[in-house]
């Protein structure tokens, strides 16, 4: 699947001298802020894709932002980065929304793929390597459950009509460590979300479908499993493993895919690779709308592409949306946005006036701030505080202005 076309990113050309040298984020599995990525080489990271029924509203977007900040700072540090992100374009929420709006399912996908990637490029996204459909990975999901069959991980159940094929979770080493929920909850969670809990022929009911066989009316295809279609956890396992490899650096997502999604990967990364998924699960807080969180199936939802329509800088979204740490669960609010606007404003300003102004030890303190667990909003203070500086300096200085604007494009992404 094509990926979106990527923006100029530039060169920094301070070096910092005695700040650190390692990117720390939240890995929800230790519940600790520790280093990810490698000191050299090659950071890969994978982030969950989009549903393609309705896109981009302003949850995704802050996921989204999140991972291209991670993207820029293991960039900044002289990685080379790995990142992969599926697009999940056959699923049961795709198939009921189509239905009900009467549309093609194939449509409906590729007019809200071809959306998101239109918001992506104007919040300046820097695109994955690897874009994937589930629908262009029907073969690869079903080898790697084919795979799995002789480890005993994964059984087909006794049902005449839909012979589905499960894979045994909890007996998978390592299972509850991402989220640390207890059965209980993780069966409650798991019937929230899209799991199926109480089918009868289960061995245990948090074993996740794998491969889906034919309904009527469904999409479906061909393989040594039986006719069918994948299930949605192994759908991002398998293009991970595959155009990633084993133990990759990060997977990424917001707080609501801990359980069930992140850790059923785990589980079938585990058992296929005999190697831990993942080094760090970060998550990404939750934005609400109206009291509750931004849902497609509450409805309540700001969307990016609406806020272009309006004739809203994309920097201006991006400015907002970089006002709250990541980990923050909160709700968004025209208020934000005007501030936002003013906030993009004044930084523009205090490019345009060029004052001198103490440009590295400027750059010194973004990176300070967002190499440790990505505070942006230290960060945004930063630059707040240089633009002020700016305006008020009594002789200019382009060359520091200029250090200044680039490193606020390649490090947060916003160009001045």
């Amino acid at each position: 699947m094509r990926s979106w076309d990527a923006p100029e990113v530039p060169e920094v050309a301070h070096r910092s001298a005695g700040v650190e040298a390692t990117l720390r984020l939240h890995d929800t599995a230790s519940g600790e802020v520790r280093p990810a990525g490698p000191t050299e080489g090659t950071a890969r990271m994978y982030v969950c894709g989009i549903t393609p029924y309705d896109a981009t509203h302003l949850g995704h977007a802050f996921t989204y932002l999140t991972f291209d900040l991670v993207n820029r700072q293991w960039r900044d540090l002289g990685l080379d980065v790995r990142f992969a992100q599926n697009v999940t374009d056959v699923d049961e929420p795709l198939l009921e929304r189509a239905e009900q709006t009467g549309r093609d399912w194939e449509e409906l996908a590729a007019e809200q793929i071809a959306l998101f990637r239109d918001d992506m490029e104007a919040l300046r996204i820097l695109p994955p390597q690897d874009y994937v459909g589930a629908v262009e990975s029907v073969q690869t999901v079903a080898d790697l459950v084919d795979s799995m069959r002789p480890s005993g991980h994964v059984y087909q159940i006794d049902d005449p009509d839909h012979p589905d094929w499960y894979f045994s979770c909890a007996q998978a080493p390592g299972f509850g460590r991402v989220s640390h929920l207890d059965r209980d909850t993780m069966r409650r969670v798991f019937g929230e979300n899209g799991g199926d809990p109480d089918r009868p022929g289960k061995r245990d009911p948090l074993d996740c479908l794998v491969w889906r066989f034919e309904r009527p009316g469904e999409p479906s295809w061909d393989s040594r499993l039986g006719r069918g279609r994948p299930g949605w956890h192994i759908e991002c396992t398998a293009i991970a493993l595959d155009r990633l490899g084993p133990r990759i650096d990060v997977q990424g997502g917001g707080t609501d895919l801990t359980f069930p999604h992140h850790e059923m990967c785990a589980a079938e990364g585990v058992v296929a690779s005999h190697q831990p998924f993942a080094d760090s699960y970060v998550h990404v807080g939750m934005v609400g709308l109206d009291g509750e969180k931004m849902s497609k199936s509450r409805g309540n939802l700001e969307f990016v592409s609406r806020l272009r329509a309006q004739g809203v800088d994309p920097m201006a979204v991006r400015v907002a949306l970089l006002g709250h740490h990541y980990r923050e669960n909160w709700e968004w609010t025209p208020a934000q946005l005007d501030a936002a606007v003013r906030r993009l404003a004044g930084w523009r300003e205090g490019l345009a006036a060029a004052g001198a102004v103490d440009a590295g030890r400027v750059v010194d303190r973004l990176r300070e701030a967002l190499r440790a667990d990505l505070d942006v909003v230290a960060a945004a203070g930063v630059l707040d505080d240089w633009a002020g500086a700016s305006r008020a300096a009594t002789r200019s200085d382009p060359d520091a202005a200029r250090l200044v604007a680039d490193a606020v494009d390649a490090l947060l992404g916003v160009r001045l």
